[in-house]
């Protein structure tokens, strides 16, 4: 019976090394399931908890390992625009809550959140008065006025750059000039 290989990993030092790979390294499926939780959760010890992978550990490996950087970086963007929605939803909509009457009876509410509707309202406060503030006409002439005066800077940057260009070239002859400095004849010998 041939002997089973024994799979390698590759650690990360002063200089590269391969070394066996123990049971408690990371695997594709573990760091898929951490991602995973982390993107349920947005949170890094309920991810590190329920993949069994130990707090220091994962920061290392986000630390060494840029790919997997990137998709933990990626993970809690979309983590955070569902929770962000999810909070505008709360919002708007309000949450139901049952209240119970001394009677008995029990009636459905809608409970709107004053403190998460001011928090919201500060965070885009910048953001919609940019969208209120509409560009005047005086605005729009005095953007077009600079960058028609920026372009002209430009161009004359570039004609001054082509004529020193020219000046350090002087009356040097070019491939192809020669016929034309000389009235039309090449020199004797050329």
């Amino acid at each position: 019976m041939p002997k089973k290989k024994k799979e390698m990993t590759l650690v990360a030092a002063a200089r590269p090394q391969l070394k066996r790979k123990a049971k408690r390294d990371w695997s594709k499926a573990k760091a898929a399931r951490f991602l995973t939780v982390l993107g349920e959760t947005c949170n890094v010890s309920e991810a590190c908890r329920r993949s069994r992978v130990p707090m220091t550990v994962a920061y290392r490996r986000r630390k060494m390992d840029a790919g997997f950087r990137a998709e933990w970086i990626q993970t809690i963007g979309e983590a955070y625009q569902r929770l962000e929605l999810m909070l505008l939803e709360r919002a708007f909509n309000g949450t139901e809550r049952i209240v119970r009457r001394r009677d008995g009876s029990e009636e459905l509410m809608r409970e709107h959140s004053d403190r998460l509707a001011l928090q919201l309202l500060k965070m885009h406060r910048e953001t919609a008065a940019e969208a209120d503030d509409d560009i005047t006409q005086e605005d729009a002439d005095e953007i077009r006025e600079r960058i028609v005066r920026k372009l002209q800077r430009m161009k004359k940057r570039d004609e001054e750059a082509e004529a020193r260009a020219s000046g350090v070239r002087g009356a040097a002859p070019r491939d192809g000039d020669s016929q034309e400095r000389d009235g039309g004849t090449a020199a004797p010998g050329l």
